[in-house]
This record gives C-alpha cells, structure tokens and sequence, in this order.
C-alpha cells in the first residue's frame, strides 16, 4: 500500500477574538499525515490542538495558511466544493453524551452521513446503518432507540458508526476516551484500532494522555501555545524526549513505562513560548533542528 499524505496542514493560524481583543490559537502549525497512520496530537488544556482539529473538519476556518487533503487545497474552493471534500474528514467528539441528537434515533443520525454521500434509497441507508451498528460492536435493532438509552461507551461507539458513515478517509478522534471509565477506554481503543487495521482509513488522534498516545500512534506531534515544539515516531519522542516541554508532559504522568514517579504541573513549569524556542524533529533516531519559531 502507497502511504502518501492525506492531509497537508501548512502554516495553520487561528485567531479569536475574545472580550473584542486577539488570541492567538495556533502559530503555524504544519503537519502532514499519511494513509494508514495514526498521526498523534498531545498538550495539555489550550495547547490549541482541538482547535486544529475543529479546523481540518472544516468546523472552523483558519485565519491563515493552507489545508490540503488528498492533494486538493480545501481553503481555495468554493463552499459547495469544500464541503462535498471535506466529508472525507470526520470527527469523534470528546462528550459522548454532548455530541448526540436527543431528539434523534441513533439509526436517523447515522443514516446521515449515509444519505450526505448520494444514497437515497431509505432500505439501503437502513441496511448500512445496521452493518456499521454491527461494526461497532451493537446490535442492529438499537437503530431505532434513542441516546438516552445508552451508556456512555455505547454511545461512543454509536458516534465512531457515525463518523464511519459518509465513508471518510481521515477520521480526527478529539480525546475519544478522556469521558469514559477505564475499562471502557480499553474497548473504544481496541475497536479503532481494528478499524484502522481493516482499512486505509487516516487517524488524527487529539489527546493529553501520554500513555494513549503511546499506545495508539504512529507519530505524535506535541503542542504548547498553539506551536508545534516536537515531531517525530511516537516511540523516539517518549523514550528520548528534546524538547524541555515534552519531557515536562513525561514527567506529569504519576505511573508510566519510563518509572518516572514524579508529579509536576503542567501549567505552570514552562513559559510562553518566545523566539527563541524551536521545532525539534525526530527521523530514523536522528534529532534535527527544524526552524526557529
């Protein structure tokens, strides 16, 4: 199988406004990932990486840089174009209880994604939503309960069914299990990682969990005020850490396979990032310094 880029990021910048004044979100983020990969985004709260994900589903536009996906600007086309290439690119939210329709049966709300891709025919669109039902690990009847009915583990897996539906090619999972209890987490894992495996289906994984992380990805970028400061196999970055940033994360995790024992909070251990901070870049066990930022 052919691993070429399915998403290019270049230079991604987001302002908001806040009480009338500008806050800076992301400062050029760059990122590329492949077919097949699971691509990881760790930092701690307001490091700007769900922002990032809100932007490559197309749930917020990017103050400045580019957005490809499968080789195709997305920001350059026009709104009909962009939303028809941006079905490719799905999310699974953090709050599995949030991100449902109440008023809507589980069956109806997956059957859109369905429908969104050109399928019409309601029995068809039922049958599908069956077999994703089946995919994820539910019964095909529950496509006529509502969300309610579920517990919280159900109904993450009702939304991965969703997200599956318009048949994207990247999938970004927004701190997919941060709400679920531990034992749950483990399931919801397992289950992307056999989808991933059965397909050529692209993971942007967004999370704060360093041992998920760990786990679950392929290459793992780290974020702080909305700057990506390391890059590189997920592997290399945890065991051999450069960036002071990183190692702080590393140090913050109470039980990890490294034995570090320490607890140390995140927020208040490492300044604002300033010019004289870099991008750190781990390729084939080398240590590169990519650019000053």
């Amino acid at each position: 199988m052919t691993r070429g880029p399915i998403l290019s990021a270049a230079s991604i910048t987001k302002v908001f406004q806040v009480n009338g004044k500008p806050f800076t979100a992301l400062r050029g983020v760059s990122i590329d990932a492949f077919v097949g990969e699971t691509f990881g985004i760790v930092g701690e709260s307001g490091s700007g990486k769900s922002t990032f994900g809100r932007i490559a589903v197309g749930l917020e536009r990017a103050t400045g840089g580019t957005l490809h996906i499968d080789g195709e600007r997305v920001d350059a086309l026009p709104l009909s174009a962009r939303r028809r290439k941006l079905r490719q690119c799905q999310m699974i939210f953090q709050d599995p209880y949030a991100s449902l329709n109440p008023r809507l049966t589980i069956g109806k709300q997956i059957g859109e994604g369905i429908y969104a891709r050109g399928l019409s025919n309601w029995r068809e669109i039922r049958s599908e939503v069956s077999d994703l039902l089946e995919k994820v690990g539910l019964k095909r009847e529950f496509a006529d309960r509502y969300p309610h009915e579920f517990s919280g583990g159900q109904r993450q897996r009702i939304a991965i069914a969703r997200a599956l539906a318009p048949s994207p090619r990247i999938v970004v999972a927004d701190e997919p299990v941060s709400a679920l209890d531990a034992s749950i987490r483990t399931q919801i894992l397992d289950l992307m990682e056999t989808i991933g495996r059965e397909s050529t289906l692209s993971y942007i994984f967004i999370s704060h969990d360093i041992a998920v992380t760990a786990r679950m990805c392929d290459r793992v970028a780290v974020m702080h005020h909305g700057r990506i400061v390391e890059l590189g196999p997920t592997a290399s970055v945890i065991e051999k850490p450069q960036h002071p940033y990183t190692r702080v994360l590393l140090d913050a995790v109470p039980r990890f396979e490294r034995r570090r024992t320490g607890r140390r909070s995140i927020t208040t251990q490492w300044p604002a990032p300033n010019e004289h901070d870099v991008l750190i870049e781990v390729s084939r066990g080398h240590f590169v310094l990519k650019s000053v930022l």
